[in-house]
């Protein structure tokens, strides 16, 4: 009688490391913290993550910046535009935010993640207050007048599907734990007021 092979998946047992967090996290003389910036295209979420870490940056902190285009161009270039996709596109970028928060850096976030459901099962990988979720408000008309891709005028003519804002749904946070129009509020003080937020945190 032939053996049976199992091609199940293996028990993972994840490895403790000697080196804890927060000694990553003092060699920084910072605490890191994942600063998710969610909103509709357009929205001016990598507008503002970049200038928000120049400023930190120049304030001599260690940052980086994980916006939604560059992860698709490579660690999810393998995902399409469907709900199961983008749910899994979101699971990755908060995995790798978790991860860098772990390394003691300060990481923004700046992706659509349209649903809600995502969003909370990513603050769960964090502890407590080191996730800020920054919902940029921008109103879906400007958004798609601004349309600096040119992916608004796409979805209108049938060129892209399940665009969200127009046939796949955005679900606006609810408990936010700050807001930000870059409609009525400049970028300066957009950064200001992100920044004080870490600081407050």
């Amino acid at each position: 009688m032939n053996e049976v092979v199992s091609l199940s998946r293996p028990a993972i047992s994840p490895y403790t490391l000697l080196l804890a967090n927060e000694a990553r996290a003092a060699l920084k003389s910072q605490a890191p913290r994942c600063l998710w910036l969610t909103g509709l295209s357009g929205a001016g979420k990598s507008t503002l993550a970049n200038a928000l870490e120049l400023q930190l940056n120049q304030q001599g902190l260690h940052t980086f910046v994980l916006d939604g285009d560059n992860l698709r161009a490579g660690l999810c270039r393998d995902l399409g535009m469907g709900a199961d996709c983008r749910r899994e596109n979101i699971r990755r970028t908060a995995e790798v935010a978790r991860l860098m928060v772990d390394a003691g850096l300060i990481v923004i976030v700046a992706a659509i993640s349209p649903f809600r459901a995502e969003r909370e099962a990513a603050r769960r990988l964090f502890a407590a207050g080191d996730f800020i979720e920054v919902y940029v408000s921008t109103p879906f008309a400007v958004c798609a007048q601004r349309d600096p891709k040119g992916l608004y005028r796409a979805a209108r003519e049938g060129r892209i599907k399940d665009f969200t804002g127009i046939d796949s749904p955005y679900e606006a946070p609810l408990l936010a734990e700050c807001e930000i129009d870059t409609q009525t509020i400049d970028m300066g003080e957009a950064c200001r007021r992100l920044a004080a937020l870490l600081i407050k945190k």
